[in-house]
């Protein structure tokens, strides 16, 4: 089954993947011309490096999609390290940008650890739930595993408490899928809960957005809010059109990061906005159906790892996009500006594909 001419990739998958890649980055040049005239005088600017990422993230995809997955196993808990350390090298020696430290330079690059902290986690737990698969029924196991995740998931919420959110609920979820019991999950729950709380409570500015989120006209800093939920009023059925956007040109701060998506409803309508929603749900579920179909447990939890990433990232993005949760600061995959994101999304997949290519 090794030879490479054997391989079968999941075709569906990659035919959304790179519908999303496309519509994404016609969307980005869409949303982030305008900025990039106004701050850098290049209506290119954002293309021109998300394109760049994007490259470097689709070759990546194919070497990875090329390599036999079970190898990562060796390597799992290096990576793992290895995204503590860089975690922890943020907060002394990270770029601060708008008031977070998210940022390590090297050189003409920069790039964001807490993106490649969420594809180490998935392989570091993919091992250590295969390695402790006889055991998951206990709570200390459960434990035990939900224990070592927590120092990169404290390091990444320090400055970053939506990417900690992620980090975590890919945890559960990997624990929860290989756990045959459920009762503990109620516990881990209440956990979690009490967790987040202690954590909301350390910084006033979380707790200013929960009073945002909930009366988002009586303070300033509602305004992107506002002007997101504008857009997507003001898109109805069909939206305006590709490039028609009103409230990108500087009324939605930052349009092209975390708030593309009320963009999408603005321009392209309801109709835009769903198609690119059915993408991401092709994807998660053939995500689903290589987990199901995987050769051992190990690729069956990449491919749910990569599942739950991508559901909990979407649905976050949208919910804050529609008002429904507080502003986190959530980018929405493969369409939000980011090359870091593009980069360990791509290489995320071509472990995926990696996995549906070696089917039993």
């Amino acid at each position: 089954m090794n030879h490479s001419s054997n391989r079968r990739y999941d075709y569906t998958l990659l035919a959304a993947l790179a519908l999303l890649v496309v519509i994404g980055l016609v969307i980005l040049y869409s949303t982030s011309a305008y900025n990039g005239e106004v701050k850098f005088h290049d209506s290119f600017y954002y293309l021109k490096k998300q394109v760049f990422a994007t490259s470097l993230g689709i070759a990546a995809l194919f070497v990875t999609a090329n390599m036999d997955y079970r190898i990562w196993r060796h390597v799992a808990v290096l990576g793992y390290l290895t995204a503590i350390l860089l975690s922890v090298a943020v907060l002394f020696i990270g770029d601060e940008i708008n008031g977070s430290k998210r940022w390590l330079s090297l050189g003409p690059f920069s790039f964001q650890p807490s993106e490649y902290a969420k594809v180490a986690v998935i392989l570091f737990l993919a091992h250590m739930v295969t390695k402790n698969a006889k055991d998951m029924e206990k709570m200390r196991t459960m434990l035990k595993i939900m224990a070592l995740i927590l120092p990169i998931v404290a390091l990444v919420g320090a400055s970053n408490l939506s990417t900690a959110i992620i980090i975590l609920g890919i945890g559960v979820i990997l624990i929860f899928v290989a756990s045959p019991k459920y009762g503990q999950f109620v516990f881990m729950g209440i956990l979690g809960v009490g967790f987040m709380t202690i954590f909301l409570a350390l910084e006033s500015y979380r707790l200013e957005r929960l009073a945002i989120w909930r009366n988002p006209e009586a303070y300033e800093k509602g305004y992107q809010t506002l002007q997101g939920l504008y857009a997507i009023g003001s898109g109805g059925l069909f939206g305006r059109g590709l490039g028609q956007s009103i409230q990108k040109l500087g009324f939605v701060p930052e349009a092209q990061n975390d708030m593309i998506f009320s963009i999408i409803c603005e321009e392209l309508g309801l109709f835009g906005a769903g198609f690119v929603l059915i993408l991401f749900l092709i994807l998660i579920w053939r995500f689903f159906v290589i987990a199901t179909h995987a050769g051992d447990l190990f690729g069956a939890l990449i491919a749910t790892g990569a599942m739950g990433h991508m559901m909990i990232q979407v649905i976050l993005n949208i919910a804050v996009v529609t008002n429904t949760i507080p502003n986190t600061g959530i980018t929405l995959p493969f369409i939000s500006y980011g090359g870091t994101s593009v980069v360990f999304l791509l290489v995320e997949m071509g472990l995926v594909l990696s996995v549906s290519s070696l089917v039993k």
